[in-house]
């Protein structure tokens, strides 16, 4: 085997955390290879390690079969090694060419400034040699997230990388964005580049790797080929246990109307109109989920439904109440709960401690801030039963928001927002940057709550997910909601075609009748239910 990177009993503590343990890794020229492990499981870890990003306690680097200590990313980068991180490190102002050059533009007039048109040059023969589709004088701050990875890509390239390792690298982008990705990879890799392709999603592994090694609580339980292997033999290696992949939903009795928005108009931070004449209501023991490719309004209307943003025109309901120009704060007191889209931005102060994060929203309440002032002690508690309940690791509640991983900083969140005992819920991408084993017990707290007469607004580019826990589903493009089906009888193509624009016909989409008309206040899209 030509080996291009050899990880030999790699072992790495922090205090009181051991976070690789003995870990061995091998992967193959011209491969790619995915890392697949529970968020915690020290799959980022090992590959800081191998990008020199930290120092191993014990154990050898190979690149090329010969052995290397990295002392600082510069060194991994000279010696072939990239990194595409989970979170881009791009200038938003900036153009394309300027990012991926930076740090190593060419120089011109004895180096005395950047050559631009060289630079330019550059990145426009790297993009044809790869196939990729970027422009290069576009800013990065108007190029979708996709491009936004390609740039990051083309950035590790330009630096002369031979082994790239991906970092979560299909968090945050669409289907046909993975898609997209997934090509990219494989061109990459026909043209004898390594990849590391560091996951916690059984599909992607399987759809994108050649050879699949399985992280758990810092050790290697097994290396598998992707093409003879199955999501339920990786989830058990995953989890150390059997895992249900499968959504249960047992039928339930639904009550009133919770919560209902009339003829809905939101404006995005443009101005430009994101959410057009929209309705819906959502019951008692109900989950009402929204699917579509991300950026059709989902954000905007979700901001509005929780007092984040002001909508236009139209009217929200809350238990009997207009909250259209309620606050934010009002509408948690009155029992709105809310699993945000971006967790950094808008679920967690990422320089809190995890006991000032557990207080987020609830500064105000009895329980914690009684007579106007904190009690810090019951705070602590509270923050110690979400750490216990929704296995946050490191179970600490000193750590920081932003020393935890996306995926436990996901499980802390979700566990503030249902200890709340709400009423509504609304979820946007409630499992987004989640591992299988948080998946599942994530659905089955939303199932718990929906059992208890919890009304659930679901949000979710997943469709699986949005389809196996929804009762009814709306699928919404271009900021209308274009059909609300039964996704029980509504296949994963038809749901596809409606999230491409294409609407039903008065018959339904594949003979289905229509449930509403795009924006009309009929049910189920709001008012009275059929």
């Amino acid at each position: 085997m030509d080996t291009a990177v050899h990880l030999d009993g790699i072992t790495k503590r922090f205090p009181g955390v051991v976070a690789n343990d003995d870990v061995d890794l091998a992967v193959e020229r011209g491969t790619v290879h995915a890392l697949l492990g529970e968020n915690g499981a020290g799959k980022t870890t090992l590959m800081n390690v191998l990008y020199g990003l930290y120092r191993p306690t014990s154990g050898q680097v190979f690149v090329d079969d010969t052995e290397r200590r990295f002392d600082s990313p510069r060194e991994a980068i000279d010696a072939g090694i990239g990194m595409i991180h989970q979170h881009f490190m791009l200038v938003d102002p900036m153009t394309v060419t300027e990012n991926i050059t930076l740090g190593n533009e060419p120089r011109k007039w004895g180096g005395l400034t950047v050559d631009r048109a060289a630079a330019r040059d550059a990145v426009v023969d790297l993009s044809e040699r790869y196939g990729f589709d970027v422009d290069p004088d576009a800013r990065v701050e108007d190029v979708s997230v996709g491009e936004q990875q390609r740039v990051e890509i083309l950035k590790a390239l330009y630096r002369g990388a031979d082994v790239l390792i991906l970092d979560e690298p299909t968090a945050v982008l669409t289907p046909q964005e993975v898609e997209e990705l997934f090509e990219v990879l494989e061109e990459l890799t026909d043209q004898g580049k390594t990849i590391i392709f560091i996951t916690h999603k059984l599909g992607e592994a399987m759809r994108a790797a050649d050879e699949i090694t399985v992280l758990r609580d810092g050790r290697n339980v097994g290396t598998v080929d992707a093409d003879g292997t199955t999501r339920e033999d990786l989830a058990e290696l995953m989890v150390g246990r059997e895992v249900l992949l499968d959504v249960d939903r047992p039928p339930t009795e639904t009550g009133e109307v919770v919560a209902a928005a009339s003829n809905l108009v939101v404006e995005d931070d443009r101005g430009v109109r994101a959410v057009d004449d929209v309705s819906l209501d959502v019951r008692a023991g109900e989950v009402f989920g929204i699917a579509g490719v991300d950026g059709n309004g989902q954000s905007e209307l979700v901001e509005a439904l929780t007092g984040l943003s002001a909508p236009e025109s139209g009217r929200i309901e809350f238990l009997g109440e207009d909250v259209t120009d309620t606050s934010r704060r009002r509408r948690i007191e009155s029992g709105m709960a809310y699993i945000p889209e971006d967790r950094q931005e808008r679920g967690l102060v990422m320089d809190f401690d995890l006991v000032e994060n557990a207080l987020l929203g609830s500064q105000h309440s009895p329980e914690l801030g009684p007579n106007g002032r904190i009690d810090w002690s019951a705070t602590r508690e509270h923050a110690e039963s979400i750490i216990e309940e929704y296995d946050v690791r490191p179970p600490n509640p000193d750590s920081t928001s932003e020393s935890l991983s996306g995926g436990n900083q996901q499980k802390f969140i979700v566990g503030r927002e249902f200890s709340r005992d709400p009423e509504l819920v609304v979820a946007a991408h409630p499992t987004r940057g989640v591992d299988v084993g948080s998946i599942e017990f994530i659905h089955e707290r939303l199932l718990e709550l929906r059992e208890r007469g919890v009304a659930i607004v679901l949000v979710s580019s997943k469709l699986e997910e949005v389809q196996g826990l929804s009762d009814r589903l709306a699928v919404m493009y271009e900021g209308e909601f274009i059909d609300v089906v039964d996704p029980g009888e509504t296949t994963e193509e038809e749901l596809g075609l409606l999230m491409a624009g294409e609407r039903p016909t008065e018959g339904g989409t594949d003979g289905r009748e229509r449930q509403a008309e795009p924006g009309s206040t009929d049910a189920p899209n709001g008012g009275e239910r059929a």
